[in-house]
């Protein structure tokens, strides 16, 4: 009886109407690299930079501590920025080490940011 429920199921779902695939639109931005930088020395510091023409950065650097030790961790301090389809130019500054994510958010003027996205952030 179980067999046949499933099966019935399998039939039901494979029956109903695939979501239709939207084509993109006819316009759509092309964003443009303006600048990417990066540095490695393979030993665990690294530093790199993006930006493009949509306005988004991103940059971030991370450094080895306690090489060689128990308490050997890496640092990375960074921060990302985007324009919102609001306008509204939107920063994230964090720090990640062995105390955890530690962003900060901050947004042009005209902006707020959703409690959701704050809690999501900070954890």
């Amino acid at each position: 009886m179980k067999l046949l429920v499933v099966l019935g199921l399998v039939v039901v779902v494979s029956a109903a109407p695939q979501a239709q695939r939207q084509a993109p639109s006819a316009n759509p931005q092309e964003v443009q690299i303006l600048r990417f930088d990066t540095e490695n020395d393979g030993l665990g510091t690294y530093r790199f930079a993006l930006e493009q023409s949509d306005g988004t950065k991103k940059e971030e650097q991370g450094e080895l501590k306690n090489a060689g030790t128990d308490d050997e961790a890496i640092s990375v301090r960074g921060s990302y920025t985007w324009v919102g389809p609001d306008g509204v130019t939107y920063t994230v500054t964090y720090v990640a080490d062995d105390k955890g994510y530690q962003p900060t958010i901050e947004q042009g003027p005209g902006g707020a940011i959703p409690p959701g996205v704050v809690a999501s952030l900070i954890g």
